[in-house]
């Protein structure tokens, strides 16, 4: 999943470590002992240059390797953050360290001492350091307290969390109430019987980002293949046009992140055959590649006008904009069924 900046709050320190068996790969491998899908960024440094990069999603109860080779320079950090699909505040694990790393996926080596961030896209985030006592492998285990106690509990509290994200009712007593609310979202999702739990936290995880609509504007693909999306966003009295995202099927993309403060964002996605989904009246200039523009005028040579559709965020802070096959798709709604009501 394509992600884009996150604000966040005060979360908890990376907290539990602990060596790799001698046999094993060495590597640094990181841990998600919490109820939270976790995205994570690492870095290590040398006498002359730091390395970062990100971002390795981890379900909870799961682990993700963040480096693939044996721990030798002087430092290792590691940072994580929550998904956006959770409810309620951010939460963010980390430390004190401040190394330059932006909310797409990124790979840097910065020449040391770092004199700023590599691009306006880049920011410093807190980052922890591993106290690995010098051992060529470790493992970093992320919890968020006393509970869960284990990866096993982070799994069933991972997956409670999110169904709770999305309205069920869970948190009662037995284990009622869980099986129905899976059983009514695999038949919603038509997941098959054989389904593995990631498959789970993925439907999980993108149906969660539709229905909490987190501040900025967020693209969700629904259909069958991927797409390339471009939006444009009213500027004074210009219009301020950038692309393109690849979102890939099921997956969502958050392009613009602070909270809206627009009446309406421009819409363009076309399918891998470059064939419009989504269009409109609202001719914007764009370019066959990455681009930003600033302007309402006529396009300047490289670029060429493009029909885009309206969408109304009018007194949002948020919007999600759902594409389908045959184009923007109406907001999900909260499921009907609630399993706390359940006889």
């Amino acid at each position: 999943m394509i992600l884009r900046r996150l604000s966040l709050c005060a979360g908890f320190l990376l907290v539990a470590a602990a060596a790799w068996p001698m046999a094993a790969q060495a590597e640094l491998k990181i841990c998600n002992q919490t109820s939270y899908i976790l995205y994570t960024a690492v870095g290590s440094a040398t006498q002359a240059e730091l390395d970062a990069h990100g971002w390795i999603r981890i379900e909870p109860g799961d682990c993700g390797v963040g480096i693939e080779s044996s721990l030798t320079a002087p430092a290792y950090f590691i940072y994580a953050k929550t998904s956006q699909a959770h409810a309620g505040a951010a939460r963010a694990w980390g430390g004190k360290v401040p190394i330059c790393a932006r909310d797409t996926n990124f790979n840097t080596k910065t020449k040391l001492p770092i004199k700023g961030c590599p691009g306006a896209d880049y920011y410093r985030m807190p980052f922890a350091l591993v106290e690995r006592h010098g051992r060529t492998s470790w493992t970093a285990t992320l919890t968020e307290g006393p509970s869960p106690k284990s990866l096993k509990e982070a799994k069933r509290a991972g997956i409670n969390r999110l169904l709770t994200d999305l309205g069920y009712h869970v948190n009662v007593p037995g284990d009622r109430a869980r099986d129905l609310a899976l059983d009514d979202f695999h038949k919603r999702m038509k997941l098959p019987a054989d389904a593995t739990d990631s498959d789970l936290f993925d439907a999980l995880e993108t149906e969660a980002l539709k229905i909490v609509a987190p501040a900025g504007y967020t693209i969700c693909n629904d259909t069958d293949g991927p797409l390339s999306a471009a939006i444009g966003i009213p500027k004074n009295k210009a219009v301020d046009t950038k692309g393109w995202w690849q979102i890939g099927p099921g997956a969502c993309s958050r392009v613009v992140n602070d909270a809206l403060k627009t009446d309406r964002v421009y819409l363009l996605a076309e399918d891998k055959d470059k064939r419009p989904l989504v269009s409109g009246p609202t001719k914007l200039c764009v370019a066959d590649i990455e681009f930003e523009i600033l302007g309402n005028g006529r396009c300047s040579k490289g670029l060429k006008a493009m029909g885009f559709a309206v969408t109304n965020t009018k007194g949002r802070s948020g919007y999600v904009a759902s594409i389908g096959e045959s184009g923007l798709l109406p907001p999900a709604p909260l499921p009907a069924y609630r399993t706390g009501t359940a006889k």
